[in-house]
Order: C-alpha cells, then structure tokens, then sequence
C-alpha cells in the first residue's frame, strides 16, 4: 500500500498524516476524518489528498484498504521504532526502487573520483560509505568537515555523495552550493526529497522516516534507511565491477 513512489510524492502535510498512520495504527482505521486530521495537525482536505495518493478514492477507501493492509502484516515484538523501519522495506520492495537504485549507479560509475559529505551522524555514514565503495573497487573519500575548501580541480568530473537528514544544514547547503559551482554532480540522501538539498541535487534518494529530537536539537532519526541504500548501490557496483 505504501511503496516509495507513494511516500515520495507526499508535501510536508501529507506527510504528517503518513507519519501518524504508522505510528497509531491501531486507532486510525476506527477514526473519522476529522478526527484524523486533528490528531495529525492538518485539514480534512490534506487527508483527502493524502488518500489520494495512496490510490485511494476517499477516505473510507483508504480505511478499508489500511485495514487490510494491517491484517497483511507479520505480527512483531513492539520495539522503538520497528513499524517505522519495516514500512520502509516494504514500501522498497518493487522495481520502481530498484530503477533508483541504478540510476545512481549509472552517475557513479562514470565518475573518476567519488567524494561523501556530511556532518555529524551523517559525517560517520559517509566516512562508512567511501570505504564500502573503496571496498568493491570504486575509490571514494569522505568530507565531514563543512567548512572543507572546495576549488574546480579538486572534484572536476567527481560526484559529491552528501548525506543530510533535514537536507536544511546552513553550512551542508553551502558545500552543495559549491560543488554545483564548479560542475560537480551531486547525489543526495535526504529524509525527504522536497528539502532544499534534494531540490540543489542533480538525483535524491529519500527514506522518509519521522524525525527524533531530544531536546530540540539533537538529531536521531534512525539512519538504517541510509545504510541500506548505500549498500545497495555499493552491491550494484560490486557486480557491475565483477562483469569487467
């Protein structure tokens, strides 16, 4: 019911309705739409659109459809986050995502040299990205600096793997707007494809996962969704190499 091409598509609000649904699946297939929508914080006309998207014609449709889509479910252990995680495989699990996947392959490919960014979490992801793609033969660094100097030689026919949750990082935006500066191909990996990284990027890869903040600031969306697609693309060009 939730493939990635769905969830993509959603703006902000509708995402909001999205995130609820995963959350409080138990409750919502029992709720009015009114009642959804203020649980969720939009308007009833952002939960239409919302069923629309998710190929519904209404909103008593998509509470049929959610019904059986829960009764399709493998029963799980209640642990932080695991209804999150799992909807995310499922809504990857088809070749629309699968395409994704190898179109970032095609970019990288061609690529004489590989460069990851990011800062703090994503920072480390990158550093375990550039050896994952070290590791199956397409040699890559890593840049968790963000006030790192880029000049037009350094990345002339490069592509920057930047990785950003928000894809909102004042100092992440500013890199990017390097990069684009001097004709380096940028590949995002973002928790949402309408931020302002994904929309600077030449191809985004989403995961669209609700966000955790403790304390207003700290940062800790799971970032398996992440780990997964750079794996992902690192295999397909493990076996891209292997055919040579």
């Amino acid at each position: 019911m939730f493939t990635h091409t769905s969830i993509a598509n959603l703006n902000g609000l509708e995402l909001m309705v999205y995130n609820y649904a995963i959350k409080n699946k138990d409750k919502v297939m029992y709720m009015t739409i009114r009642e959804l929508a203020d649980a969720a914080e939009v308007s009833t006309t952002t939960v239409l659109r919302f069923c629309k998207k998710m190929g519904c014609d209404g909103y008593s449709e998509f509470r049929i459809r959610f019904k059986l889509y829960l009764e399709q479910e493998v029963h799980q252990p209640v642990n932080f986050g695991v209804s999150e995680i799992l909807s995310f495989f499922k809504s990857i699990n088809n070749e629309e995502f699968d395409e994704l996947i190898n179109q970032a392959v095609i970019q990288i490919i061609n690529a004489e040299r590989i460069v990851f960014v990011g800062a703090g979490t994503s920072g480390s992801l990158g550093k375990y990205g550039a050896r994952f793609f070290s590791n199956v033969g397409k040699f890559s660094n890593y840049i968790d600096d963000p006030y790192y100097p880029i000049s037009s030689d350094m990345f002339k026919n490069a592509i920057a793997i930047i990785l950003s949750v928000s894809g909102e990082t004042p100092e992440i935006l500013r890199l990017a707007s390097q990069f684009s500066l001097h004709h380096c191909k940028i590949i995002s990996i973002t928790n949402s494809e309408t931020s302002s990284l994904a929309r600077m990027a030449d191809f985004n890869l989403s995961y669209h996962m609700p966000q955790t903040l403790i304390s207003g600031e700290y940062n800790i969306t799971t970032q398996v969704p992440v780990i997964y697609m750079l794996e992902a693309i690192g295999n397909h060009l493990a076996k891209t190499y292997l055919k040579k």
